[in-house]
């Protein structure tokens, strides 16, 4: 069995082809960095070092790696594939739309009636949705997109540092928490659901995306906007998270997200599970191994604070369903406040501009034409 994964970054290595490897599976990188295709290529194995209480490290093997802009063979690999995965990034999606219609064509050719699984292995509302129609203007009219290939959504909640020693020493190993789970969209295979250790699939896919967002995302954003607000001069997470005052606003937040998360999803989950569902991201928020910063955690302020992100949906949804929303805003007011630097003592470039911007034209502008607030929406607003 043939795993074909766009992406050998951290949650490509760490996670997606560590869990197929594991179970039987030979895991074929598709990558742009030449020298990290040449080093799979080379040792046919990396390491995952597992950063928890109890550490542990993990040998995969049976992998190698193709390089991102070699069409043809990549062409014959996704044609060949028992089951696809993307774990590039929103911003690189576009990029592989080519390369893969031209894989299933090829194919469909060599494979008439073959149906693939692809899957979406990105933090991206409705990434099957972009990924349909992306295809479709690639691919004839006579395809049979919507029988044939399985676009599958995934919530991805896994940590990984941005980086450490081990990292440093070899370009393959990855570090990473132990959390190991892929909850993945039950309906949309096409095929059998994969028999590997650590898929979770659910039927009600959406709810879980927005649980990544409303509870994970919405938090780990509030413990990097708190933490500055109350320690500017502290570095990382959980340095901001020992102070029981940040862990308790951080926490009140993500439990006024959570209360939303449940109005809109009664079936799927319970309130029970939500609070259990909290208190572990806020362990594992603090775990001292990962080493992340409240810059990396907080920064890019135009991206989090977009009408489609963290911040904005949550918050939204609160106003519009008519339920609390005083901890939300309070985390939106910490996030215009934000400053953070890296190890550097730089800010990340572009919240530079984000925060001129916000000092020559004013909240109120910043809050309608970044986070999408209409001038009604504005109004709830005024406290901020």
């Amino acid at each position: 069995m043939k795993l074909v994964l766009f992406g050998a970054g951290k949650i490509g290595r760490s996670f997606i082809g560590q869990l197929f490897s594991r179970s039987g599976y030979e895991v074929v990188f598709i990558d742009k960095d030449r020298q990290l295709v040449d080093a799979l290529n080379r040792k046919r194995s990396y390491k995952v070092f597992i950063l928890d209480k109890n550490p542990e490290t993990i040998l995969v093997e049976n992998v190698r790696g193709v390089y991102a802009d070699d069409y043809p063979v990549l062409t014959e690999e996704i044609a060949s594939a028992d089951i696809l995965a993307v774990s590039i990034g929103k911003a690189g999606l576009p990029h592989i739309v080519p390369v893969l219609s031209e894989g299933l064509l090829l194919r469909e050719k060599q494979y008439p009636g073959r149906a693939l699984d692809i899957i979406l292995a990105e933090n991206m509302r409705n990434a099957d949705t972009f990924f349909y129609r992306a295809l479709s203007e690639l691919l004839p009219d006579g395809y049979p997109l919507r029988e044939r290939i399985g676009l599958v959504e995934t919530s991805i909640g896994k940590m990984v540092p941005l980086i450490t020693k081990q990292d440093s020493d070899d370009i393959l190993s990855v570090s990473a928490e132990a959390y190991n789970t892929l909850i993945l969209d039950k309906q949309a295979f096409k095929n059998p659901i994969p028999c590997v250790t650590g898929l979770s699939a659910k039927d009600s896919m959406k709810a879980w995306v927005d649980r990544k967002l409303f509870i994970h995302n919405f938090g780990h954003a509030a413990a990097a906007y708190f933490g500055y607000q109350n320690h500017p001069e502290k570095n990382y997470l959980w340095e901001v998270l020992e102070d029981e005052t940040v862990r308790n606003m951080v926490k009140a937040a993500m439990t006024q997200s959570a209360e939303v998360l449940y109005h809109l999803y009664p079936d799927v989950f319970t309130r029970s599970e939500l609070d259990e569902h909290i208190d572990d991201l806020l362990s594992r928020f603090a775990n001292i191994g990962l080493a992340d910063t409240v810059f990396r955690v907080g920064c890019d302020l135009y991206r989090k604070l977009s009408p489609d992100d963290r911040i904005v949906i949550p918050l939204l949804s609160a106003y519009h369903n008519g339920f609390p929303c005083n901890r939300l805003i309070q985390v939106l007011s910490a996030a215009l406040q934000f400053k953070a630097t890296d190890p550097d003592g730089k800010m990340f470039h572009a919240d530079i501009d984000f925060h001129r911007e916000l000092e020559e034209k004013g909240k109120k502008e910043i809050l309608q034409r970044v986070c999408g607030f209409t001038d009604a929406e504005n109004d709830f607003l005024r406290e901020i």
